[in-house]
């Protein structure tokens, strides 16, 4: 079938809707203005992603040429979020062309249990949904919001200090397990026990020496654990200076208030608060704290919380959650999850149920707290 085969779509605004489906290898490119039946496909297979990008871009011109569009026609590209970022989008920003990154999991598929997939018929599909969106569609695709560059970036200081923490819990438990199958008890946390390593001082249960093999291998345990405490002793020293501006401003007036650390702090803000929401709903949704009911019928069933959205910032709410318990005991949300557990007696699934409604609360209060200076209700600051 012809994809340059016109037909007439009434007053419409002409738009050139271009969708790519990205792979490590090669991009499958789709453009359709609207004026015919199928989209034009094309594959950009180019070795370096700047050529790749730069033969899109020709794609765009050659197709405005040859389908006769206005020199100034509007074009929008669109590609789902993945491996490849945000760079893109921000290309494309720089030469004048509207781009939107979306959510995969938004694109509605077929419900068939078997149905045909291939790059190209994603990138069909990922073009028509973007002309449907454009019409006002909402419903077809979920736009993400795209971080600005500084944004991107500063979210690695916090995100490099959580894994260097966890890699110095697997090199101590470790090396506990691999003593521990000796019969070897000598704590590994101990600043000395890199040198009694070395002078081979660690003994087996029976008071023999380490075999040699397992020997090595905890030296080069100890040697690695070094480097990583090294690693994480700088960052901490210019974690807080490293942060930009705003969101330093943003961490401290979060860290006024009872319960909640400079660290955590420093990772809601870094994480949740650089960007602008513009009601409740919106915090909640981006939590992915929010109730996703089944209601059909006869059936009427809780399913639980969406689970969308950074997973770190929804972690870091559930344990934020527990600690406003503790040291804000008069706060209105402390008394509302007192109310809402009272009588359930050890049911430790009721709390568990009802933290996570007051980890979506919080979330709320906090986003009102930076916006509007409006504190907690009952929550008390820090002394100076």
């Amino acid at each position: 079938m012809r994809t340059d085969q016109t037909f007439t779509t009434g007053g419409e605004e002409v738009v050139l809707a271009v969708s790519l489906e990205l792979a490590a290898a090669k991009w499958k490119v789709a453009l359709h203005d609207g004026r015919r039946e199928q989209p034009a496909v094309h594959t950009v297979a180019q070795p370096q992603a700047a050529a790749r990008l730069q033969a899109v871009l020709d794609l765009i011109g050659r197709y405005k040429d040859k389908w006769s569009l206005p020199a100034g026609v509007r074009v929008v590209v669109s590609y789902e979020a993945g491996q490849d970022g945000f760079w893109i989008c921000r290309a494309l920003h720089a030469h004048a062309i509207e781009c939107y990154v979306v959510d995969p999991a938004s694109i509605p598929v077929e419900r068939h249990k078997r149905r045909a997939k291939t790059d190209r018929l994603d990138a069909i599909k990922l073009v028509i949904n973007l002309r449907a969106w454009l019409r006002g569609e909402r419903d077809r695709m979920h736009v993400v919001h795209v971080p600005s560059p500084q944004d991107e970036a500063s979210r690695q200081l916090m995100r490099d200090r959580g894994q260097l923490q966890k890699e110095v819990l697997q090199h101590r438990d470790r090396m506990r397990k691999l003593l521990v199958t000796l019969g070897c008890w000598d704590e590994v946390d101990h600043k000395h026990f890199a040198d009694r390593l070395a002078r081979d001082e660690v003994r087996c249960h029976d008071g023999t020496p380490l075999p040699p093999e397992l020997r090595e291998r905890l030296l080069r345990e100890c040697e690695r654990l070094a480097l990583v405490r090294q690693q994480l002793a700088a960052l901490e020293k210019t974690r807080q200076a490293s942060v930009p501006a705003p969101a330093r401003q943003r961490s401290d007036d979060l860290a006024r208030l009872k319960g909640i650390g400079e660290v955590g702090a420093s990772r809601l803000a870094l994480e949740l608060f650089w960007r602008e929401f513009d009601n409740r709903r919106q915090v909640g949704s981006c939590t992915g704290l929010v109730p996703q009911p089944y209601d059909s019928g006869e059936s009427h069933t809780d399913q639980g919380i969406s689970k969308q959205g950074n997973r770190r910032v929804r972690s870091l709410l559930v344990e934020m959650a527990w600690c406003w318990l503790r040291y804000q005991p008069g706060s209105a949300l402390t008394q509302w999850f007192n109310r809402r557990t009272q009588g359930t007696g050890p049911n430790r699934r009721a709390r568990r149920i009802a933290i996570v409604a007051v980890a979506r609360r919080l979330a709320i209060a906090l986003w009102r707290y930076l916006k509007d200076g409006m504190i907690p209700e009952g929550a008390q600051l820090k002394s100076a």
